[in-house]
């Protein structure tokens, strides 16, 4: 009894297996096939670029230096304000340097001495002349040394005045206290405070900055392009600038320079450009925006072009699949032209009505 049980149990099982199996073979038969997306050729312009970082500058940016050490007793400008050439920047206080002023008043008394003694002397001499005692060429020699001794007295008391003040009665108005713009323009920073001490500008020191003044009117792109860039690359491309601080608005530049020499930055080697920038139209550039400029290798307009993703290559031959009818799709070579990295010229080999198989997952820009 037990064994007809298990018997009519097994079979059963076997029956319910079999059956689950011609269902699972039935179902899947009833799958729809795989549909597959589409795209067809397009026209559009295409742009070969590469990538340049950096800032927009001045192209006259002019640090102005004291020529005098001292104090800064008053400054005249402040940051952002538009100046012209030869308008005063700051005043400086002479504060001397007690060697050279004690040597100053030393050699303005032992010449004041000179000159007392050679007076004596010519006064003396000249009653003498007066009464035919001496002749005129015995006369002459203590003239000439009274000439001499009070020329020396006026320069040793120059001498002193520029020392304790920085100017001399004979040069009137001209003076290196007042610190004058050698441009116009606008003041981009002025990076000291009244008070403050200077040092002047020489051979072996470049001197206290007293304002920076840059020709904004004039402005250029500084930046770097790696060295697998650079050699596509030349003077007089076209850039279009990008600039993080202003929205919604590109600027025109023209490549006027690329260094001819590189420099190693994180590892890579990077090349200086500098490009001239077009009228910005009433547009403010402030100096030291960062700035991305993509620099045209090559452009093509309205051409006909497929996304780079339908692509598929064979040795060194590229084809596509167009679908010849429904779900069935056919290869086909194809010629291709210029390239942005997301679209790509065909030059021969397809028509604007031919659909091309797009790979799952995939949803290029023009598909249908």
């Amino acid at each position: 009894m037990i064994k007809r049980i298990v018997k009519i149990s097994l079979l059963i099982i076997l029956l319910g297996v079999f059956a689950w199996t011609i269902y699972f073979l039935y179902s899947k038969s009833k799958q729809a096939p795989v549909v597959y997306q589409t795209v067809s050729p397009f026209d559009t312009t295409i742009v070969k670029k590469t990538v340049a970082t950096g800032s927009v500058i001045p192209r006259k940016e002019v640090n102005m230096k004291s020529q005098v050490s001292g104090i800064i007793e008053k400054l005249y400008v402040i940051a952002g304000q538009q100046i012209k050439e030869g308008e005063v920047l700051a005043k400086i206080k002479i504060i001397p340097n007690m060697i050279n002023l004690a040597n100053a008043e030393n050699r303005l008394n032992q010449a004041q001495i000179s000159y007392d003694n050679a007076k004596q002397e010519f006064d003396r001499n000249e009653t003498l002349f007066k009464q035919n005692v001496i002749s005129k060429a015995d006369f002459l020699p203590y003239e000439l040394k009274l000439k001499s001794s009070k020329e020396e007295s006026v320069a040793a008391e120059d001498n002193l005045q520029l020392i304790k003040e920085g100017v001399t009665k004979s040069a009137g108005s001209a003076t290196n206290t007042l610190i004058r713009s050698t441009i116009s323009g606008m003041v981009l920073d002025v990076p000291i405070k009244e008070g403050s001490s200077v040092i002047e500008s020489n051979t072996f020191n470049e001197g206290t900055t007293i304002a920076s003044v840059a020709n904004m009117g004039e402005m250029i792109f500084e930046g770097k392009v790696d060295e697998s860039e650079v050699g596509k690359i030349k003077e007089g491309m076209d850039l279009v600038l990008t600039i993080g601080a202003i929205d919604k608005e590109s600027f025109g530049a023209t490549l006027e320079y690329i260094a001819p020499k590189g420099v190693t930055e994180n590892g890579a080697i990077q090349f200086l450009i500098r490009a001239a920038l077009s009228k910005t139209k009433g547009t403010l550039l402030r100096a030291g925006y960062s700035a991305n400029a993509d620099v045209i290798l090559a452009k093509k307009e309205h051409v006909m072009a497929i996304p780079e993703t339908v692509l598929k290559f064979e040795k060194e031959k590229t084809y596509v699949e167009v679908e010849t009818s429904a779900n069935v799709y056919e290869k086909r070579f194809i010629k291709t032209g210029l390239s942005d990295g997301i679209n790509i010229e065909v030059t021969e080999g397809l028509k604007k009505t031919d659909k091309l198989k797009v790979p799952p997952m995939d949803k290029p820009a023009g598909g249908e």
